[in-house]
């Protein structure tokens, strides 16, 4: 099944005999799990905020590195800041980012963050964009780069990395592990990303307020649905976020 060509996409290509040790210590997956498939995966800040979120692709011979393309270069040189001596490169490897639903195409793999968002391929034959990926991620609550996901503002475990597979908390330290770690599992998580119902529309980022008191955030809508930031202990009755009237029913 052909899929279409994602163009705002770029995939970095890591090699050296240190790079598989040299990922592991950064970013928030066990590097050991990406000989099986597709792994979404972050690089956070040392306080635990996020920075960026890609997918890792393990070829046995180097790693792909699938991320939003305006931030491939920053997270390169960051990346490698972390360098020091090891045996690592990191280049632009050239390839196209294709993802197409339904079962995924030879050479394909599944997307790890939820069944509803289909499959990845890398340098393969794909068409034009057609498919609502906003609508889809809505409905999964799918956080994107740069909309939901904000560097350097956002903590992952608000965002649903847990329920997404993106960290792994056994796998031990990692850059943020710290932070990531106590809010996991010393404190209730007291805010973060929900799929809510939303009559109207506003514009992404537009305050959400329950009553005189802000609750939250308005961000990606589709379908009648919304992706909102939202502090849970003021999130009731019908909020209003611009013209747009948002509701959220806890599960």
């Amino acid at each position: 099944m052909q899929g279409e060509v994602t163009t705002d996409r770029m995939v970095l290509c890591i090699t050296g005999a240190d790079r598989e040790k040299f990922l592991h210590g950064l970013v928030t997956r066990d590097l050991g799990a990406a000989g099986t498939g597709l792994v979404y995966s972050a690089l956070l800040t040392p306080q635990g905020k996020y920075l960026a979120d890609f997918f890792l692709l393990n070829r046995g011979a180097d790693i792909l590195l699938d991320v939003k393309a305006d931030l491939a270069q920053g997270l390169a040189q960051r990346l490698m800041m972390y360098r020091l001596r090891a045996d690592v490169g990191i280049a632009d490897s050239g390839l196209s980012v294709v993802r197409g639903l339904g079962d995924a195409p030879e050479g394909a793999w599944a997307d790890p963050r939820d069944a509803s968002l289909g499959w990845r391929g890398y340098g393969m034959a794909g068409g034009a964009p057609s498919i609502d990926w906003d609508a889809l991620r809505v409905a999964a609550c799918i956080p994107e780069t740069g909309v939901e996901l904000i560097a350097d503002d956002s903590y992952i475990l608000e965002c649903g990395f847990d329920r997404m597979g993106g960290v792994d908390h056994r796998k031990g330290c990692y850059v943020g592990q710290e932070v990531t770690a106590r809010m996991k599992h010393k404190t209730e998580l007291r805010k973060g990303l929900v799929t809510v119902a939303v009559t109207g529309a506003a514009p992404i980022g537009t305050e959400i307020m329950a009553g005189d008191k802000p609750a939250g955030t308005l961000f990606t809508q589709a379908g009648g649905q919304a992706i909102a930031y939202l502090r849970f202990d003021r999130a009731e009755g019908v909020m209003q976020a611009g013209d747009a009237k948002v509701t959220w029913h806890p599960a």
